[in-house]
Protein backbone atom coordinates (compact mmCIF):
# COMPACT_ATOMS: atom_id res chain seq x y z
CA UNK A 1 0.00 0.00 0.00
CA UNK A 2 1.38 3.39 -0.82
CA UNK A 3 2.39 5.32 2.08
CA UNK A 4 2.68 2.49 4.36
CA UNK A 5 6.31 3.30 4.89
CA UNK A 6 6.32 6.67 5.54
CA UNK A 7 3.83 5.00 8.88
CA UNK A 8 6.56 2.14 9.56
CA UNK A 9 9.46 4.77 9.72
CA UNK A 10 7.47 7.40 11.98
CA UNK A 11 6.89 4.34 14.36
CA UNK A 12 10.51 3.54 14.51
CA UNK A 13 10.83 7.34 15.54
CA UNK A 14 7.94 6.92 17.97
CA UNK A 15 9.70 4.01 19.69
CA UNK A 16 13.43 5.59 20.31
CA UNK A 17 11.22 8.51 21.58
CA UNK A 18 9.51 6.26 24.35
CA UNK A 19 12.75 4.29 25.43
CA UNK A 20 14.51 6.91 25.55
CA UNK A 21 12.29 7.92 28.62
CA UNK A 22 12.01 4.52 29.79
CA UNK A 23 15.63 4.21 29.72
CA UNK A 24 15.97 7.33 31.70
CA UNK A 25 13.86 6.44 34.79
CA UNK A 26 15.78 2.24 34.44
CA UNK A 27 18.99 4.71 35.33
CA UNK A 28 17.40 7.22 37.88
CA UNK A 29 18.09 4.93 40.93
CA UNK A 30 21.63 3.99 39.36
CA UNK A 31 22.77 7.76 39.36
CA UNK A 32 21.58 9.23 36.51
CA UNK A 33 21.42 7.83 32.85
CA UNK A 34 24.21 10.87 32.34
CA UNK A 35 27.55 11.31 33.66
CA UNK A 36 27.64 8.03 35.15
CA UNK A 37 30.28 5.49 33.49
CA UNK A 38 28.14 2.47 33.80
CA UNK A 39 25.19 4.26 31.97
CA UNK A 40 27.99 5.11 29.42
CA UNK A 41 28.71 1.56 28.73
CA UNK A 42 25.57 0.23 28.46
CA UNK A 43 24.23 3.11 26.01
CA UNK A 44 27.33 2.09 23.46
CA UNK A 45 26.67 -1.40 23.50
CA UNK A 46 24.92 -3.65 21.70
CA UNK A 47 21.78 -3.30 24.40
CA UNK A 48 21.68 0.30 24.29
CA UNK A 49 18.17 2.02 24.05
CA UNK A 50 16.86 5.15 23.18
CA UNK A 51 19.53 8.09 22.96
CA UNK A 52 23.01 6.53 22.38
CA UNK A 53 24.78 10.02 22.28
CA UNK A 54 27.67 10.97 24.01
CA UNK A 55 27.24 14.25 26.12
CA UNK A 56 31.34 15.65 25.82
CA UNK A 57 33.23 16.67 27.16
CA UNK A 58 31.30 15.54 30.41
CA UNK A 59 31.55 12.05 29.02
CA UNK A 60 34.04 10.73 26.45
CA UNK A 61 34.76 7.79 25.14
CA UNK A 62 38.00 5.29 25.91
CA UNK A 63 40.30 5.71 22.54
CA UNK A 64 41.19 2.34 21.06
CA UNK A 65 45.11 1.47 21.38
CA UNK A 66 45.69 1.94 17.79
CA UNK A 67 44.84 5.85 17.82
CA UNK A 68 47.26 7.76 17.18
CA UNK A 69 48.02 11.21 17.58
CA UNK A 70 50.71 13.90 18.88
CA UNK A 71 53.75 11.86 19.29
CA UNK A 72 55.45 11.68 22.66
CA UNK A 73 59.25 10.72 24.16
CA UNK A 74 59.36 7.19 26.24
CA UNK A 75 62.30 8.20 28.95
CA UNK A 76 62.52 5.35 31.93
CA UNK A 77 60.41 5.60 35.10
CA UNK A 78 62.21 7.91 37.21
CA UNK A 79 63.76 6.95 40.39
CA UNK A 80 62.16 8.62 44.05
CA UNK A 81 62.89 12.11 44.11
CA UNK A 82 63.59 12.83 40.35
CA UNK A 83 61.35 14.26 37.65
CA UNK A 84 62.44 12.48 34.44
CA UNK A 85 63.84 9.17 33.81
CA UNK A 86 66.30 8.38 31.29
CA UNK A 87 66.11 8.84 27.52
CA UNK A 88 65.38 6.19 25.02
CA UNK A 89 66.21 8.28 22.40
CA UNK A 90 69.66 8.58 21.11
CA UNK A 91 68.92 11.61 19.04
CA UNK A 92 70.00 9.72 15.34
CA UNK A 93 67.69 11.62 13.61
CA UNK A 94 65.91 8.98 12.00
CA UNK A 95 62.51 10.33 13.01
CA UNK A 96 63.50 13.70 11.84
CA UNK A 97 64.28 12.21 8.12
CA UNK A 98 61.12 9.97 7.88
CA UNK A 99 58.95 12.61 9.07
CA UNK A 100 56.72 13.66 5.85
CA UNK A 101 55.82 17.23 6.95
CA UNK A 102 59.37 17.55 8.51
CA UNK A 103 57.56 18.74 11.72
CA UNK A 104 60.70 17.45 14.10
CA UNK A 105 63.75 19.32 15.29
CA UNK A 106 66.54 17.83 17.28
CA UNK A 107 69.98 18.79 19.05
CA UNK A 108 72.02 16.08 20.16
CA UNK A 109 74.03 16.67 23.36
CA UNK A 110 77.43 16.82 23.78
CA UNK A 111 79.84 15.55 26.43
CA UNK A 112 82.20 18.14 28.32
CA UNK A 113 85.16 16.75 26.25
CA UNK A 114 82.70 18.15 22.99
CA UNK A 115 81.84 14.63 21.57
CA UNK A 116 78.36 13.69 20.31
CA UNK A 117 76.26 12.60 23.49
CA UNK A 118 73.36 10.04 22.23
CA UNK A 119 70.82 11.92 23.83
CA UNK A 120 69.18 15.03 23.00
CA UNK A 121 69.75 17.90 24.25
CA UNK A 122 66.78 19.58 22.47
CA UNK A 123 63.62 17.63 20.72
CA UNK A 124 60.48 19.73 19.28
CA UNK A 125 57.63 18.97 17.86
CA UNK A 126 55.18 21.22 15.40
CA UNK A 127 51.78 20.05 16.45
CA UNK A 128 50.30 22.15 13.97
CA UNK A 129 52.10 20.52 11.00
CA UNK A 130 52.01 17.33 12.69
CA UNK A 131 49.84 14.86 10.12
CA UNK A 132 49.97 12.22 13.08
CA UNK A 133 51.10 8.97 10.77
CA UNK A 134 52.75 7.65 13.02
CA UNK A 135 56.01 6.96 11.02
CA UNK A 136 58.16 8.34 13.52
CA UNK A 137 57.49 5.73 16.04
CA UNK A 138 57.47 3.30 13.51
CA UNK A 139 60.91 3.82 12.22
CA UNK A 140 62.54 4.42 15.29
CA UNK A 141 64.92 1.84 15.97
CA UNK A 142 64.69 2.22 20.36
CA UNK A 143 60.95 2.21 20.50
CA UNK A 144 61.67 5.78 21.93
CA UNK A 145 58.84 7.36 20.37
CA UNK A 146 55.36 6.35 21.18
CA UNK A 147 51.47 8.08 19.64
CA UNK A 148 49.44 9.55 22.03
CA UNK A 149 46.09 9.67 22.96
CA UNK A 150 45.70 13.44 24.01
CA UNK A 151 43.65 14.87 21.77
CA UNK A 152 42.30 18.02 23.79
CA UNK A 153 45.25 20.56 22.54
CA UNK A 154 43.53 23.50 21.99
CA UNK A 155 44.53 26.61 22.64
CA UNK A 156 44.20 30.38 21.85
CA UNK A 157 48.01 31.00 21.24
CA UNK A 158 49.11 29.98 17.30
CA UNK A 159 53.02 30.38 17.89
CA UNK A 160 54.54 29.02 20.85
CA UNK A 161 51.93 26.92 22.39
CA UNK A 162 51.93 24.44 19.52
CA UNK A 163 55.58 23.52 19.79
CA UNK A 164 55.96 20.91 22.36
CA UNK A 165 59.67 20.90 23.54
CA UNK A 166 61.50 17.59 25.29
CA UNK A 167 59.93 18.23 28.45
CA UNK A 168 56.54 18.39 27.12
CA UNK A 169 56.99 15.36 24.69
CA UNK A 170 58.99 13.46 27.88
CA UNK A 171 56.39 10.34 29.28
CA UNK A 172 57.81 7.76 31.73
CA UNK A 173 56.91 3.80 30.27
CA UNK A 174 54.45 3.51 32.45
CA UNK A 175 52.54 6.09 31.27
CA UNK A 176 52.77 3.81 27.55
CA UNK A 177 51.60 0.85 29.48
CA UNK A 178 48.48 2.56 30.79
CA UNK A 179 47.80 3.84 27.66
CA UNK A 180 48.16 0.39 25.33
CA UNK A 181 48.95 -2.57 27.82
CA UNK A 182 48.91 -4.94 24.60
CA UNK A 183 50.98 -3.46 22.99
CA UNK A 184 53.96 -2.06 25.71
CA UNK A 185 53.57 -6.29 26.72
CA UNK A 186 54.47 -7.39 23.32
CA UNK A 187 57.00 -5.02 22.74
CA UNK A 188 58.29 -5.74 26.28
CA UNK A 189 58.43 -9.57 24.89
CA UNK A 190 59.94 -8.64 22.06
CA UNK A 191 62.90 -6.48 23.96
CA UNK A 192 63.30 -9.81 26.79
CA UNK A 193 63.51 -12.35 23.38
CA UNK A 194 66.57 -9.94 22.04
CA UNK A 195 68.16 -9.71 25.09
CA UNK A 196 68.22 -13.05 25.93
CA UNK A 197 69.83 -13.59 22.66
CA UNK A 198 72.67 -11.60 23.25
CA UNK A 199 73.62 -13.16 26.12
CA UNK A 200 73.21 -16.56 24.89
CA UNK A 201 76.04 -15.69 22.17
CA UNK A 202 78.68 -18.75 22.03
CA UNK A 203 82.37 -17.84 21.81
CA UNK A 204 82.47 -19.54 18.12
CA UNK A 205 79.33 -18.87 17.33
CA UNK A 206 80.40 -15.72 15.20
CA UNK A 207 78.70 -13.42 12.96
CA UNK A 208 76.57 -16.37 11.34
CA UNK A 209 75.03 -16.77 14.79
CA UNK A 210 74.52 -13.09 15.30
CA UNK A 211 72.45 -13.16 12.24
CA UNK A 212 70.58 -15.94 12.10
CA UNK A 213 69.99 -14.54 16.04
CA UNK A 214 68.67 -11.55 14.52
CA UNK A 215 66.15 -13.33 11.77
CA UNK A 216 64.61 -15.07 14.37
CA UNK A 217 64.00 -11.88 16.67
CA UNK A 218 62.73 -10.25 13.30
CA UNK A 219 60.21 -13.03 12.84
CA UNK A 220 58.68 -12.85 16.23
CA UNK A 221 58.30 -9.75 15.53
CA UNK A 222 56.77 -10.63 12.59
CA UNK A 223 54.45 -12.61 14.36
CA UNK A 224 53.64 -9.80 16.63
CA UNK A 225 52.69 -7.87 14.25
CA UNK A 226 50.14 -10.31 12.41
CA UNK A 227 48.11 -11.16 15.35
CA UNK A 228 47.84 -7.11 15.96
CA UNK A 229 49.70 -7.20 19.16
CA UNK A 230 52.62 -4.83 17.29
CA UNK A 231 52.05 -2.19 14.13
Amino acid sequence: MYGLGVFKGLGVTLKHFVNSYVDDIHWLSKGGRYYNDEALQARQSLQGKGVITVQYPEEKLQPPERFRFVPFLVTDDPPPGQQWGHDWCTSCGICAKVCPPQCIWIERGKQPNGRPKPEPEKFFIDIDICMNCGLCAEFCPFDAIKMDHDYELASYDRTTAHIHDKERLSRPLSYWRELAPKKADAEAVARAFAEESKKKKRPRKGEAGEEKEERIAEAISRQLIYKGLLY
